[in-house]
């Protein structure tokens, strides 16, 4: 038996009034989404448990069945994790995003979605003269790095750059222990990222100049259980991220690259199909991640979460349906809600399918978070519902 755990991320949503009160995934054309839940299995999911913060990190830590409260430390460890960071026992790990303030506001969390290339440039001039004995920056993908600062910020409070699109950023700064290093870091960071010539660059070519760094996510090593020992399968991970990256190298998976894969709206959708349709013939399990949907949630743009939507269902997932040969079982959902109307993540429950051999379907014939509102099954602790993969 093959299985495959299949996510958009962000994909769920709200009614959006441009969309006539529809949300994305209820107006987008998903016939392979509908068709699979037609027959398949239809319901809801909780992937955030209570008082946990609603992001992509404590929930795909829910879908590979690790129980967050018990598993979470943060996510810049994860991320770190990723890059093949080793953290010592007193190394905090922070997502460091590059983004772009404007009057006091954060006017763009990703900088413009400043290409690897540059942000590998800035990050090397961090790192010459902003980091010391206890500071490192390392690159990333894109606007997401991590930074690593020796110390102890157990009750450090940072927000999610996400979180406070358009918002004054002076009402979520770095507040609690070690808040002021965190802070002073950020603030230094200004002045070297003004004089940058690949902001002089940016600029001149009419792109976004990244501003300042935007220090979030913090937390030290983690340990998970080994995918393979906890579940019996042995398996792999396609992703553009390097979150989901990390968590799957913590949990002994191994990590498939994809030429093209971008952790955006013009990621290379067939190539990881096809990657992971390859690993499947040595593997028994593969998790597939697209980033897409989220970052057309984040952007408020309901137009390009449609289209992102649509990628998913026909360019990747029919594409597996298409060609995946044998007794196999698909789960296919998104890990939490990003609703372009507040451009960030949301707890609320998700809906999903379960679609293969020995899965008995229930009276649910399209797939939307109101129809699979309407079914009968409902996942109360996210970190369970593999199970019913496995099953």
């Amino acid at each position: 038996m093959k299985y495959l755990l299949v996510v958009g991320d962000g994909m769920a949503d709200e009614p959006v009034p441009s969309l006539n009160g529809k949300t994305p995934l209820e107006a987008a054309d998903i016939r392979c989404m509908d068709w699979m839940a037609q027959n398949g299995l239809v319901g809801m999911c909780s992937t955030i448990p209570a008082g946990m913060p609603p992001g992509s990190d404590v929930a795909n830590l829910s879908l590979l069945g690790f129980d967050p409260a018990k598993f979470y430390t943060g996510r810049g460890p994860l991320e770190a994790a990723s890059m093949g960071i080793d953290l010592g026992k007193d190394s905090c790990a922070f997502r460091c995003n590059l983004v772009t303030i404007r009057d006091g506001k954060m006017a763009d969390f990703s900088a413009g979605h400043i290409s690897t290339g540059e942000a590998d440039l800035i990050i090397r001039d961090l790192n010459h003269l902003l980091s010391g004995g206890f500071v490192h920056f390392h690159t990333g993908v894109s606007y997401r790095h991590i930074c690593v600062i020796e110390g102890s910020f157990q009750n450090l409070s940072c927000t999610p750059p996400h979180d406070i699109t358009g918002r004054e950023i002076s009402g979520y700064l770095p507040e609690g222990e070690g808040g002021s290093i965190v802070l002073e870091l950020m603030e230094r960071s200004v002045d070297i990222l003004k004089k940058s010539p690949v902001n002089e660059d940016r600029i001149a070519k009419g792109n976004v100049p990244a501003t300042r760094i935007w220090l979030w996510g913090q937390g030290y090593r983690p340990t998970l259980p080994v995918f393979s020992e906890k579940f019996g399968v042995k398996g792999s991970v396609v992703t553009a991220v390097d979150l989901i990256r990390g968590i799957g190298r913590l949990a002994g998976l191994d990590i498939i690259e994809v030429e093209g894969a971008t952790g955006f709206v013009d990621t290379n959708y067939e190539g990881k199909a096809d990657a992971a349709l390859g690993s499947l013939e040595e593997k028994d399990f593969v998790f597939i991640h697209v980033e897409a949907p989220d970052e057309a949630g984040h952007a408020g743009d309901a137009d390009m979460k449609i289209k992102a939507i649509e990628n998913f269902d026909k360019r990747l997932l029919k594409r597996i349906m298409d060609n995946i040969k044998g007794d196999y079982r698909v789960l296919v959902m998104p890990d939490h809600p990003t609703p372009v109307g507040i451009k960030t993540h949301t707890g609320s429950p998700v809906p999903f399918i379960l679609f293969g051999k020995d899965v008995k379907p229930n009276d649910i014939n399209t797939y939307t978070e109101a129809s699979a509102g309407r079914s009968a099954v409902f996942v109360e602790k996210g970190h369970e519902l593999i199970d019913l993969l496995f099953e």
